[in-house]
């Protein structure tokens, strides 16, 4: 059998009637709406498109941080276990590179972060369909032509308007991920100019100013708060440090991985979440922050062995690590440095903390859907707190009158629970919604995908929604 060749560089685009409605619209290129277009390239029938209003393909290019690794095994690429024979699979993009055989003997299952966002890249810059700078900004339901309008500003290299335009289609997928998450107290400091308060997102763009300041605090308890601590720590000098790194948790805590609690993040338990009443999926879900908001283990023997090396030669690192705070209010003292006031949670007791830049590990919340989907409002269901409902095919559910189905991803945590963001579940998702959109099963998934049994009876196999429909000739575009 040959070899897979590897893919070519996308077709330039040709023009098309804009009145000729598409199959499938994606908002946003994340890794998410990545994986769904590498999986919908081999199906000829479906005609897609997908619009970013970044100029190119980035992934949290502030956190690529050196030697900094994802914290799922490389088999959680955009593609593998939905399609390991896809020509858009981790394995090829290295063999395309001629970097296999390094790889094999490198015998990493946890690739670099940088060099996951690199991979992500080459898709992106092989992929037909993509279309960078280009700003979604309404979407509505034409009810006279039973076809979604997507109203979207062209922008320049810039980033300024430089035309207008419209599509139809018959479905949307939403893939505008998550933004920083920037707590209350902070934010008039993170807004304003002068000394650095700066959310993780940011820290590779001002790390040179960061080491160069007098003393730096790290506030946030998870991966990030742990990777840019312990960067810190090693390019400050022994025994002058000043750092001070802070957490609300109780716990510097691992993350939870062990094989038995990575089946949280299977498909068999996103159907066993689902299904669940809406009460209980809220109280899990925050319970549930240690199975995605720790540290690796590796990163905390990394962060020990540092600080014991500083001890070697008699005294402690100045360097202070405390849990259980809360940051209650915070100011500047004569606009050049920050002061923090603290509350330690067990303890009930309150103090000052005075720092010259404050980097903010507070994680990200996922992007509210109103804004773009405005014009779909009067048809979206909700549940009791007013969040859209979300079915298994990761569909918000509308009025029936609305034909179309919109698909989020990357935006259900509340209905689909924490393996939402999760990278392994990508292909599967992408997978489920492809099914759903051609009523058929061009991608099998597994009727089962963990030992665990959730519930007292197995979750049973959630298919396809199969919507038959009639889809339009492949278009290059």
């Amino acid at each position: 059998m040959r070899p897979t060749p590897p893919p070519t560089p996308a077709a330039p685009p040709t023009r098309r009637d804009p009145e000729t409605p598409r199959d499938l619209v994606g908002i946003g290129i994340g890794p998410s709406n990545l994986s769904l277009a590498a999986l919908a390239h081999p199906l000829t029938a479906l005609d897609t498109v997908f619009y970013e209003q970044r100029p190119t393909f980035d992934w949290h290019p502030g956190l690529l941080i050196e030697g900094a690794t994802l914290q799922v095994p490389f088999l959680a690429d955009l593609v593998t276990l939905a399609d390991p024979a896809s020509p858009w699979t981790f394995l090829n993009y290295l063999k395309t590179r001629e970097r296999l055989f390094p790889f094999y003997f490198a015998e990493r299952f946890h690739i670099h972060r940088a060099e996951y966002a690199a991979y992500c890249r080459w898709v992106s810059d092989s992929l037909p369909g993509l279309h960078f700078g280009h700003q979604v900004d309404a979407v509505r339901w034409n009810h006279e032509r039973d076809l979604f309008e997507v109203d979207f500003t062209q922008l320049d290299a810039d980033g300024e308007a430089e035309a207008l335009g419209r599509t139809y289609t018959r479905n949307i997928a939403l893939g505008i991920g998550t933004a920083p998450h920037v707590p209350e107290p902070l934010r008039p400091l993170v807004e304003a100019p002068g000394v650095p308060v700066l959310h993780a997102a940011d820290y590779l763009q001002h790390r040179e100013r960061l080491l160069s300041a007098e003393h730096v605090t790290v506030i946030g308890s998870g991966q990030s708060g742990a990777e840019i601590y312990l960067d810190l720590l090693r390019n400050r000098p022994a025994g002058r440090e000043k750092l001070h790194w802070l957490a609300r948790t109780e716990a510097f805590a691992p993350m939870e991985y062990s094989k038995l609690g990575l089946e949280h993040f299977t498909p068999d338990y996103t159907h066993y979440f689902h299904a669940l009443p809406e009460p209980v999926r809220d109280r899990l879900v925050p319970a549930q922050w240690q199975l995605h908001k720790g540290i690796d283990g590796d990163t905390i023997t990394a962060i020990h062995d540092e600080l014991y090396r500083r001890t070697l030669d008699g005294g402690w690192p100045d360097t202070v690590l405390t849990p259980g705070v809360l940051v209650r209010t915070a100011g500047r003292i004569a606009t050049t440095r920050i002061e923090l006031h603290l509350e330690h949670l067990q303890q009930g007791s309150r103090s000052r903390l005075t720092t010259d830049a404050v980097v903010l590990a507070t994680g990200y919340r996922e992007r509210p859907l109103d804004r773009l989907l405005a014009g779909l409002d009067p048809y979206m269901r909700r549940d009791a707190s007013e969040r859209p409902r979300i079915d298994a095919q990761h569909r918000l559910v509308l009025d029936p009158t609305v034909t179309g189905a919109v698909h989020v991803q990357n935006a259900e945590t509340h209905t689909h629970g924490v393996g939402t963001p999760d990278l392994g579940l990508t292909a599967w998702r992408s997978a489920t919604i492809l099914n759903s959109l051609t009523g058929d099963e061009p991608y099998p998934l597994p009727s089962r995908t963990a030992f665990t049994t959730f519930g007292l009876a197995p979750q049973p196999h959630i298919p396809s929604a199969r919507r038959p429909r009639t889809l339009t000739p492949l278009v290059a575009d």
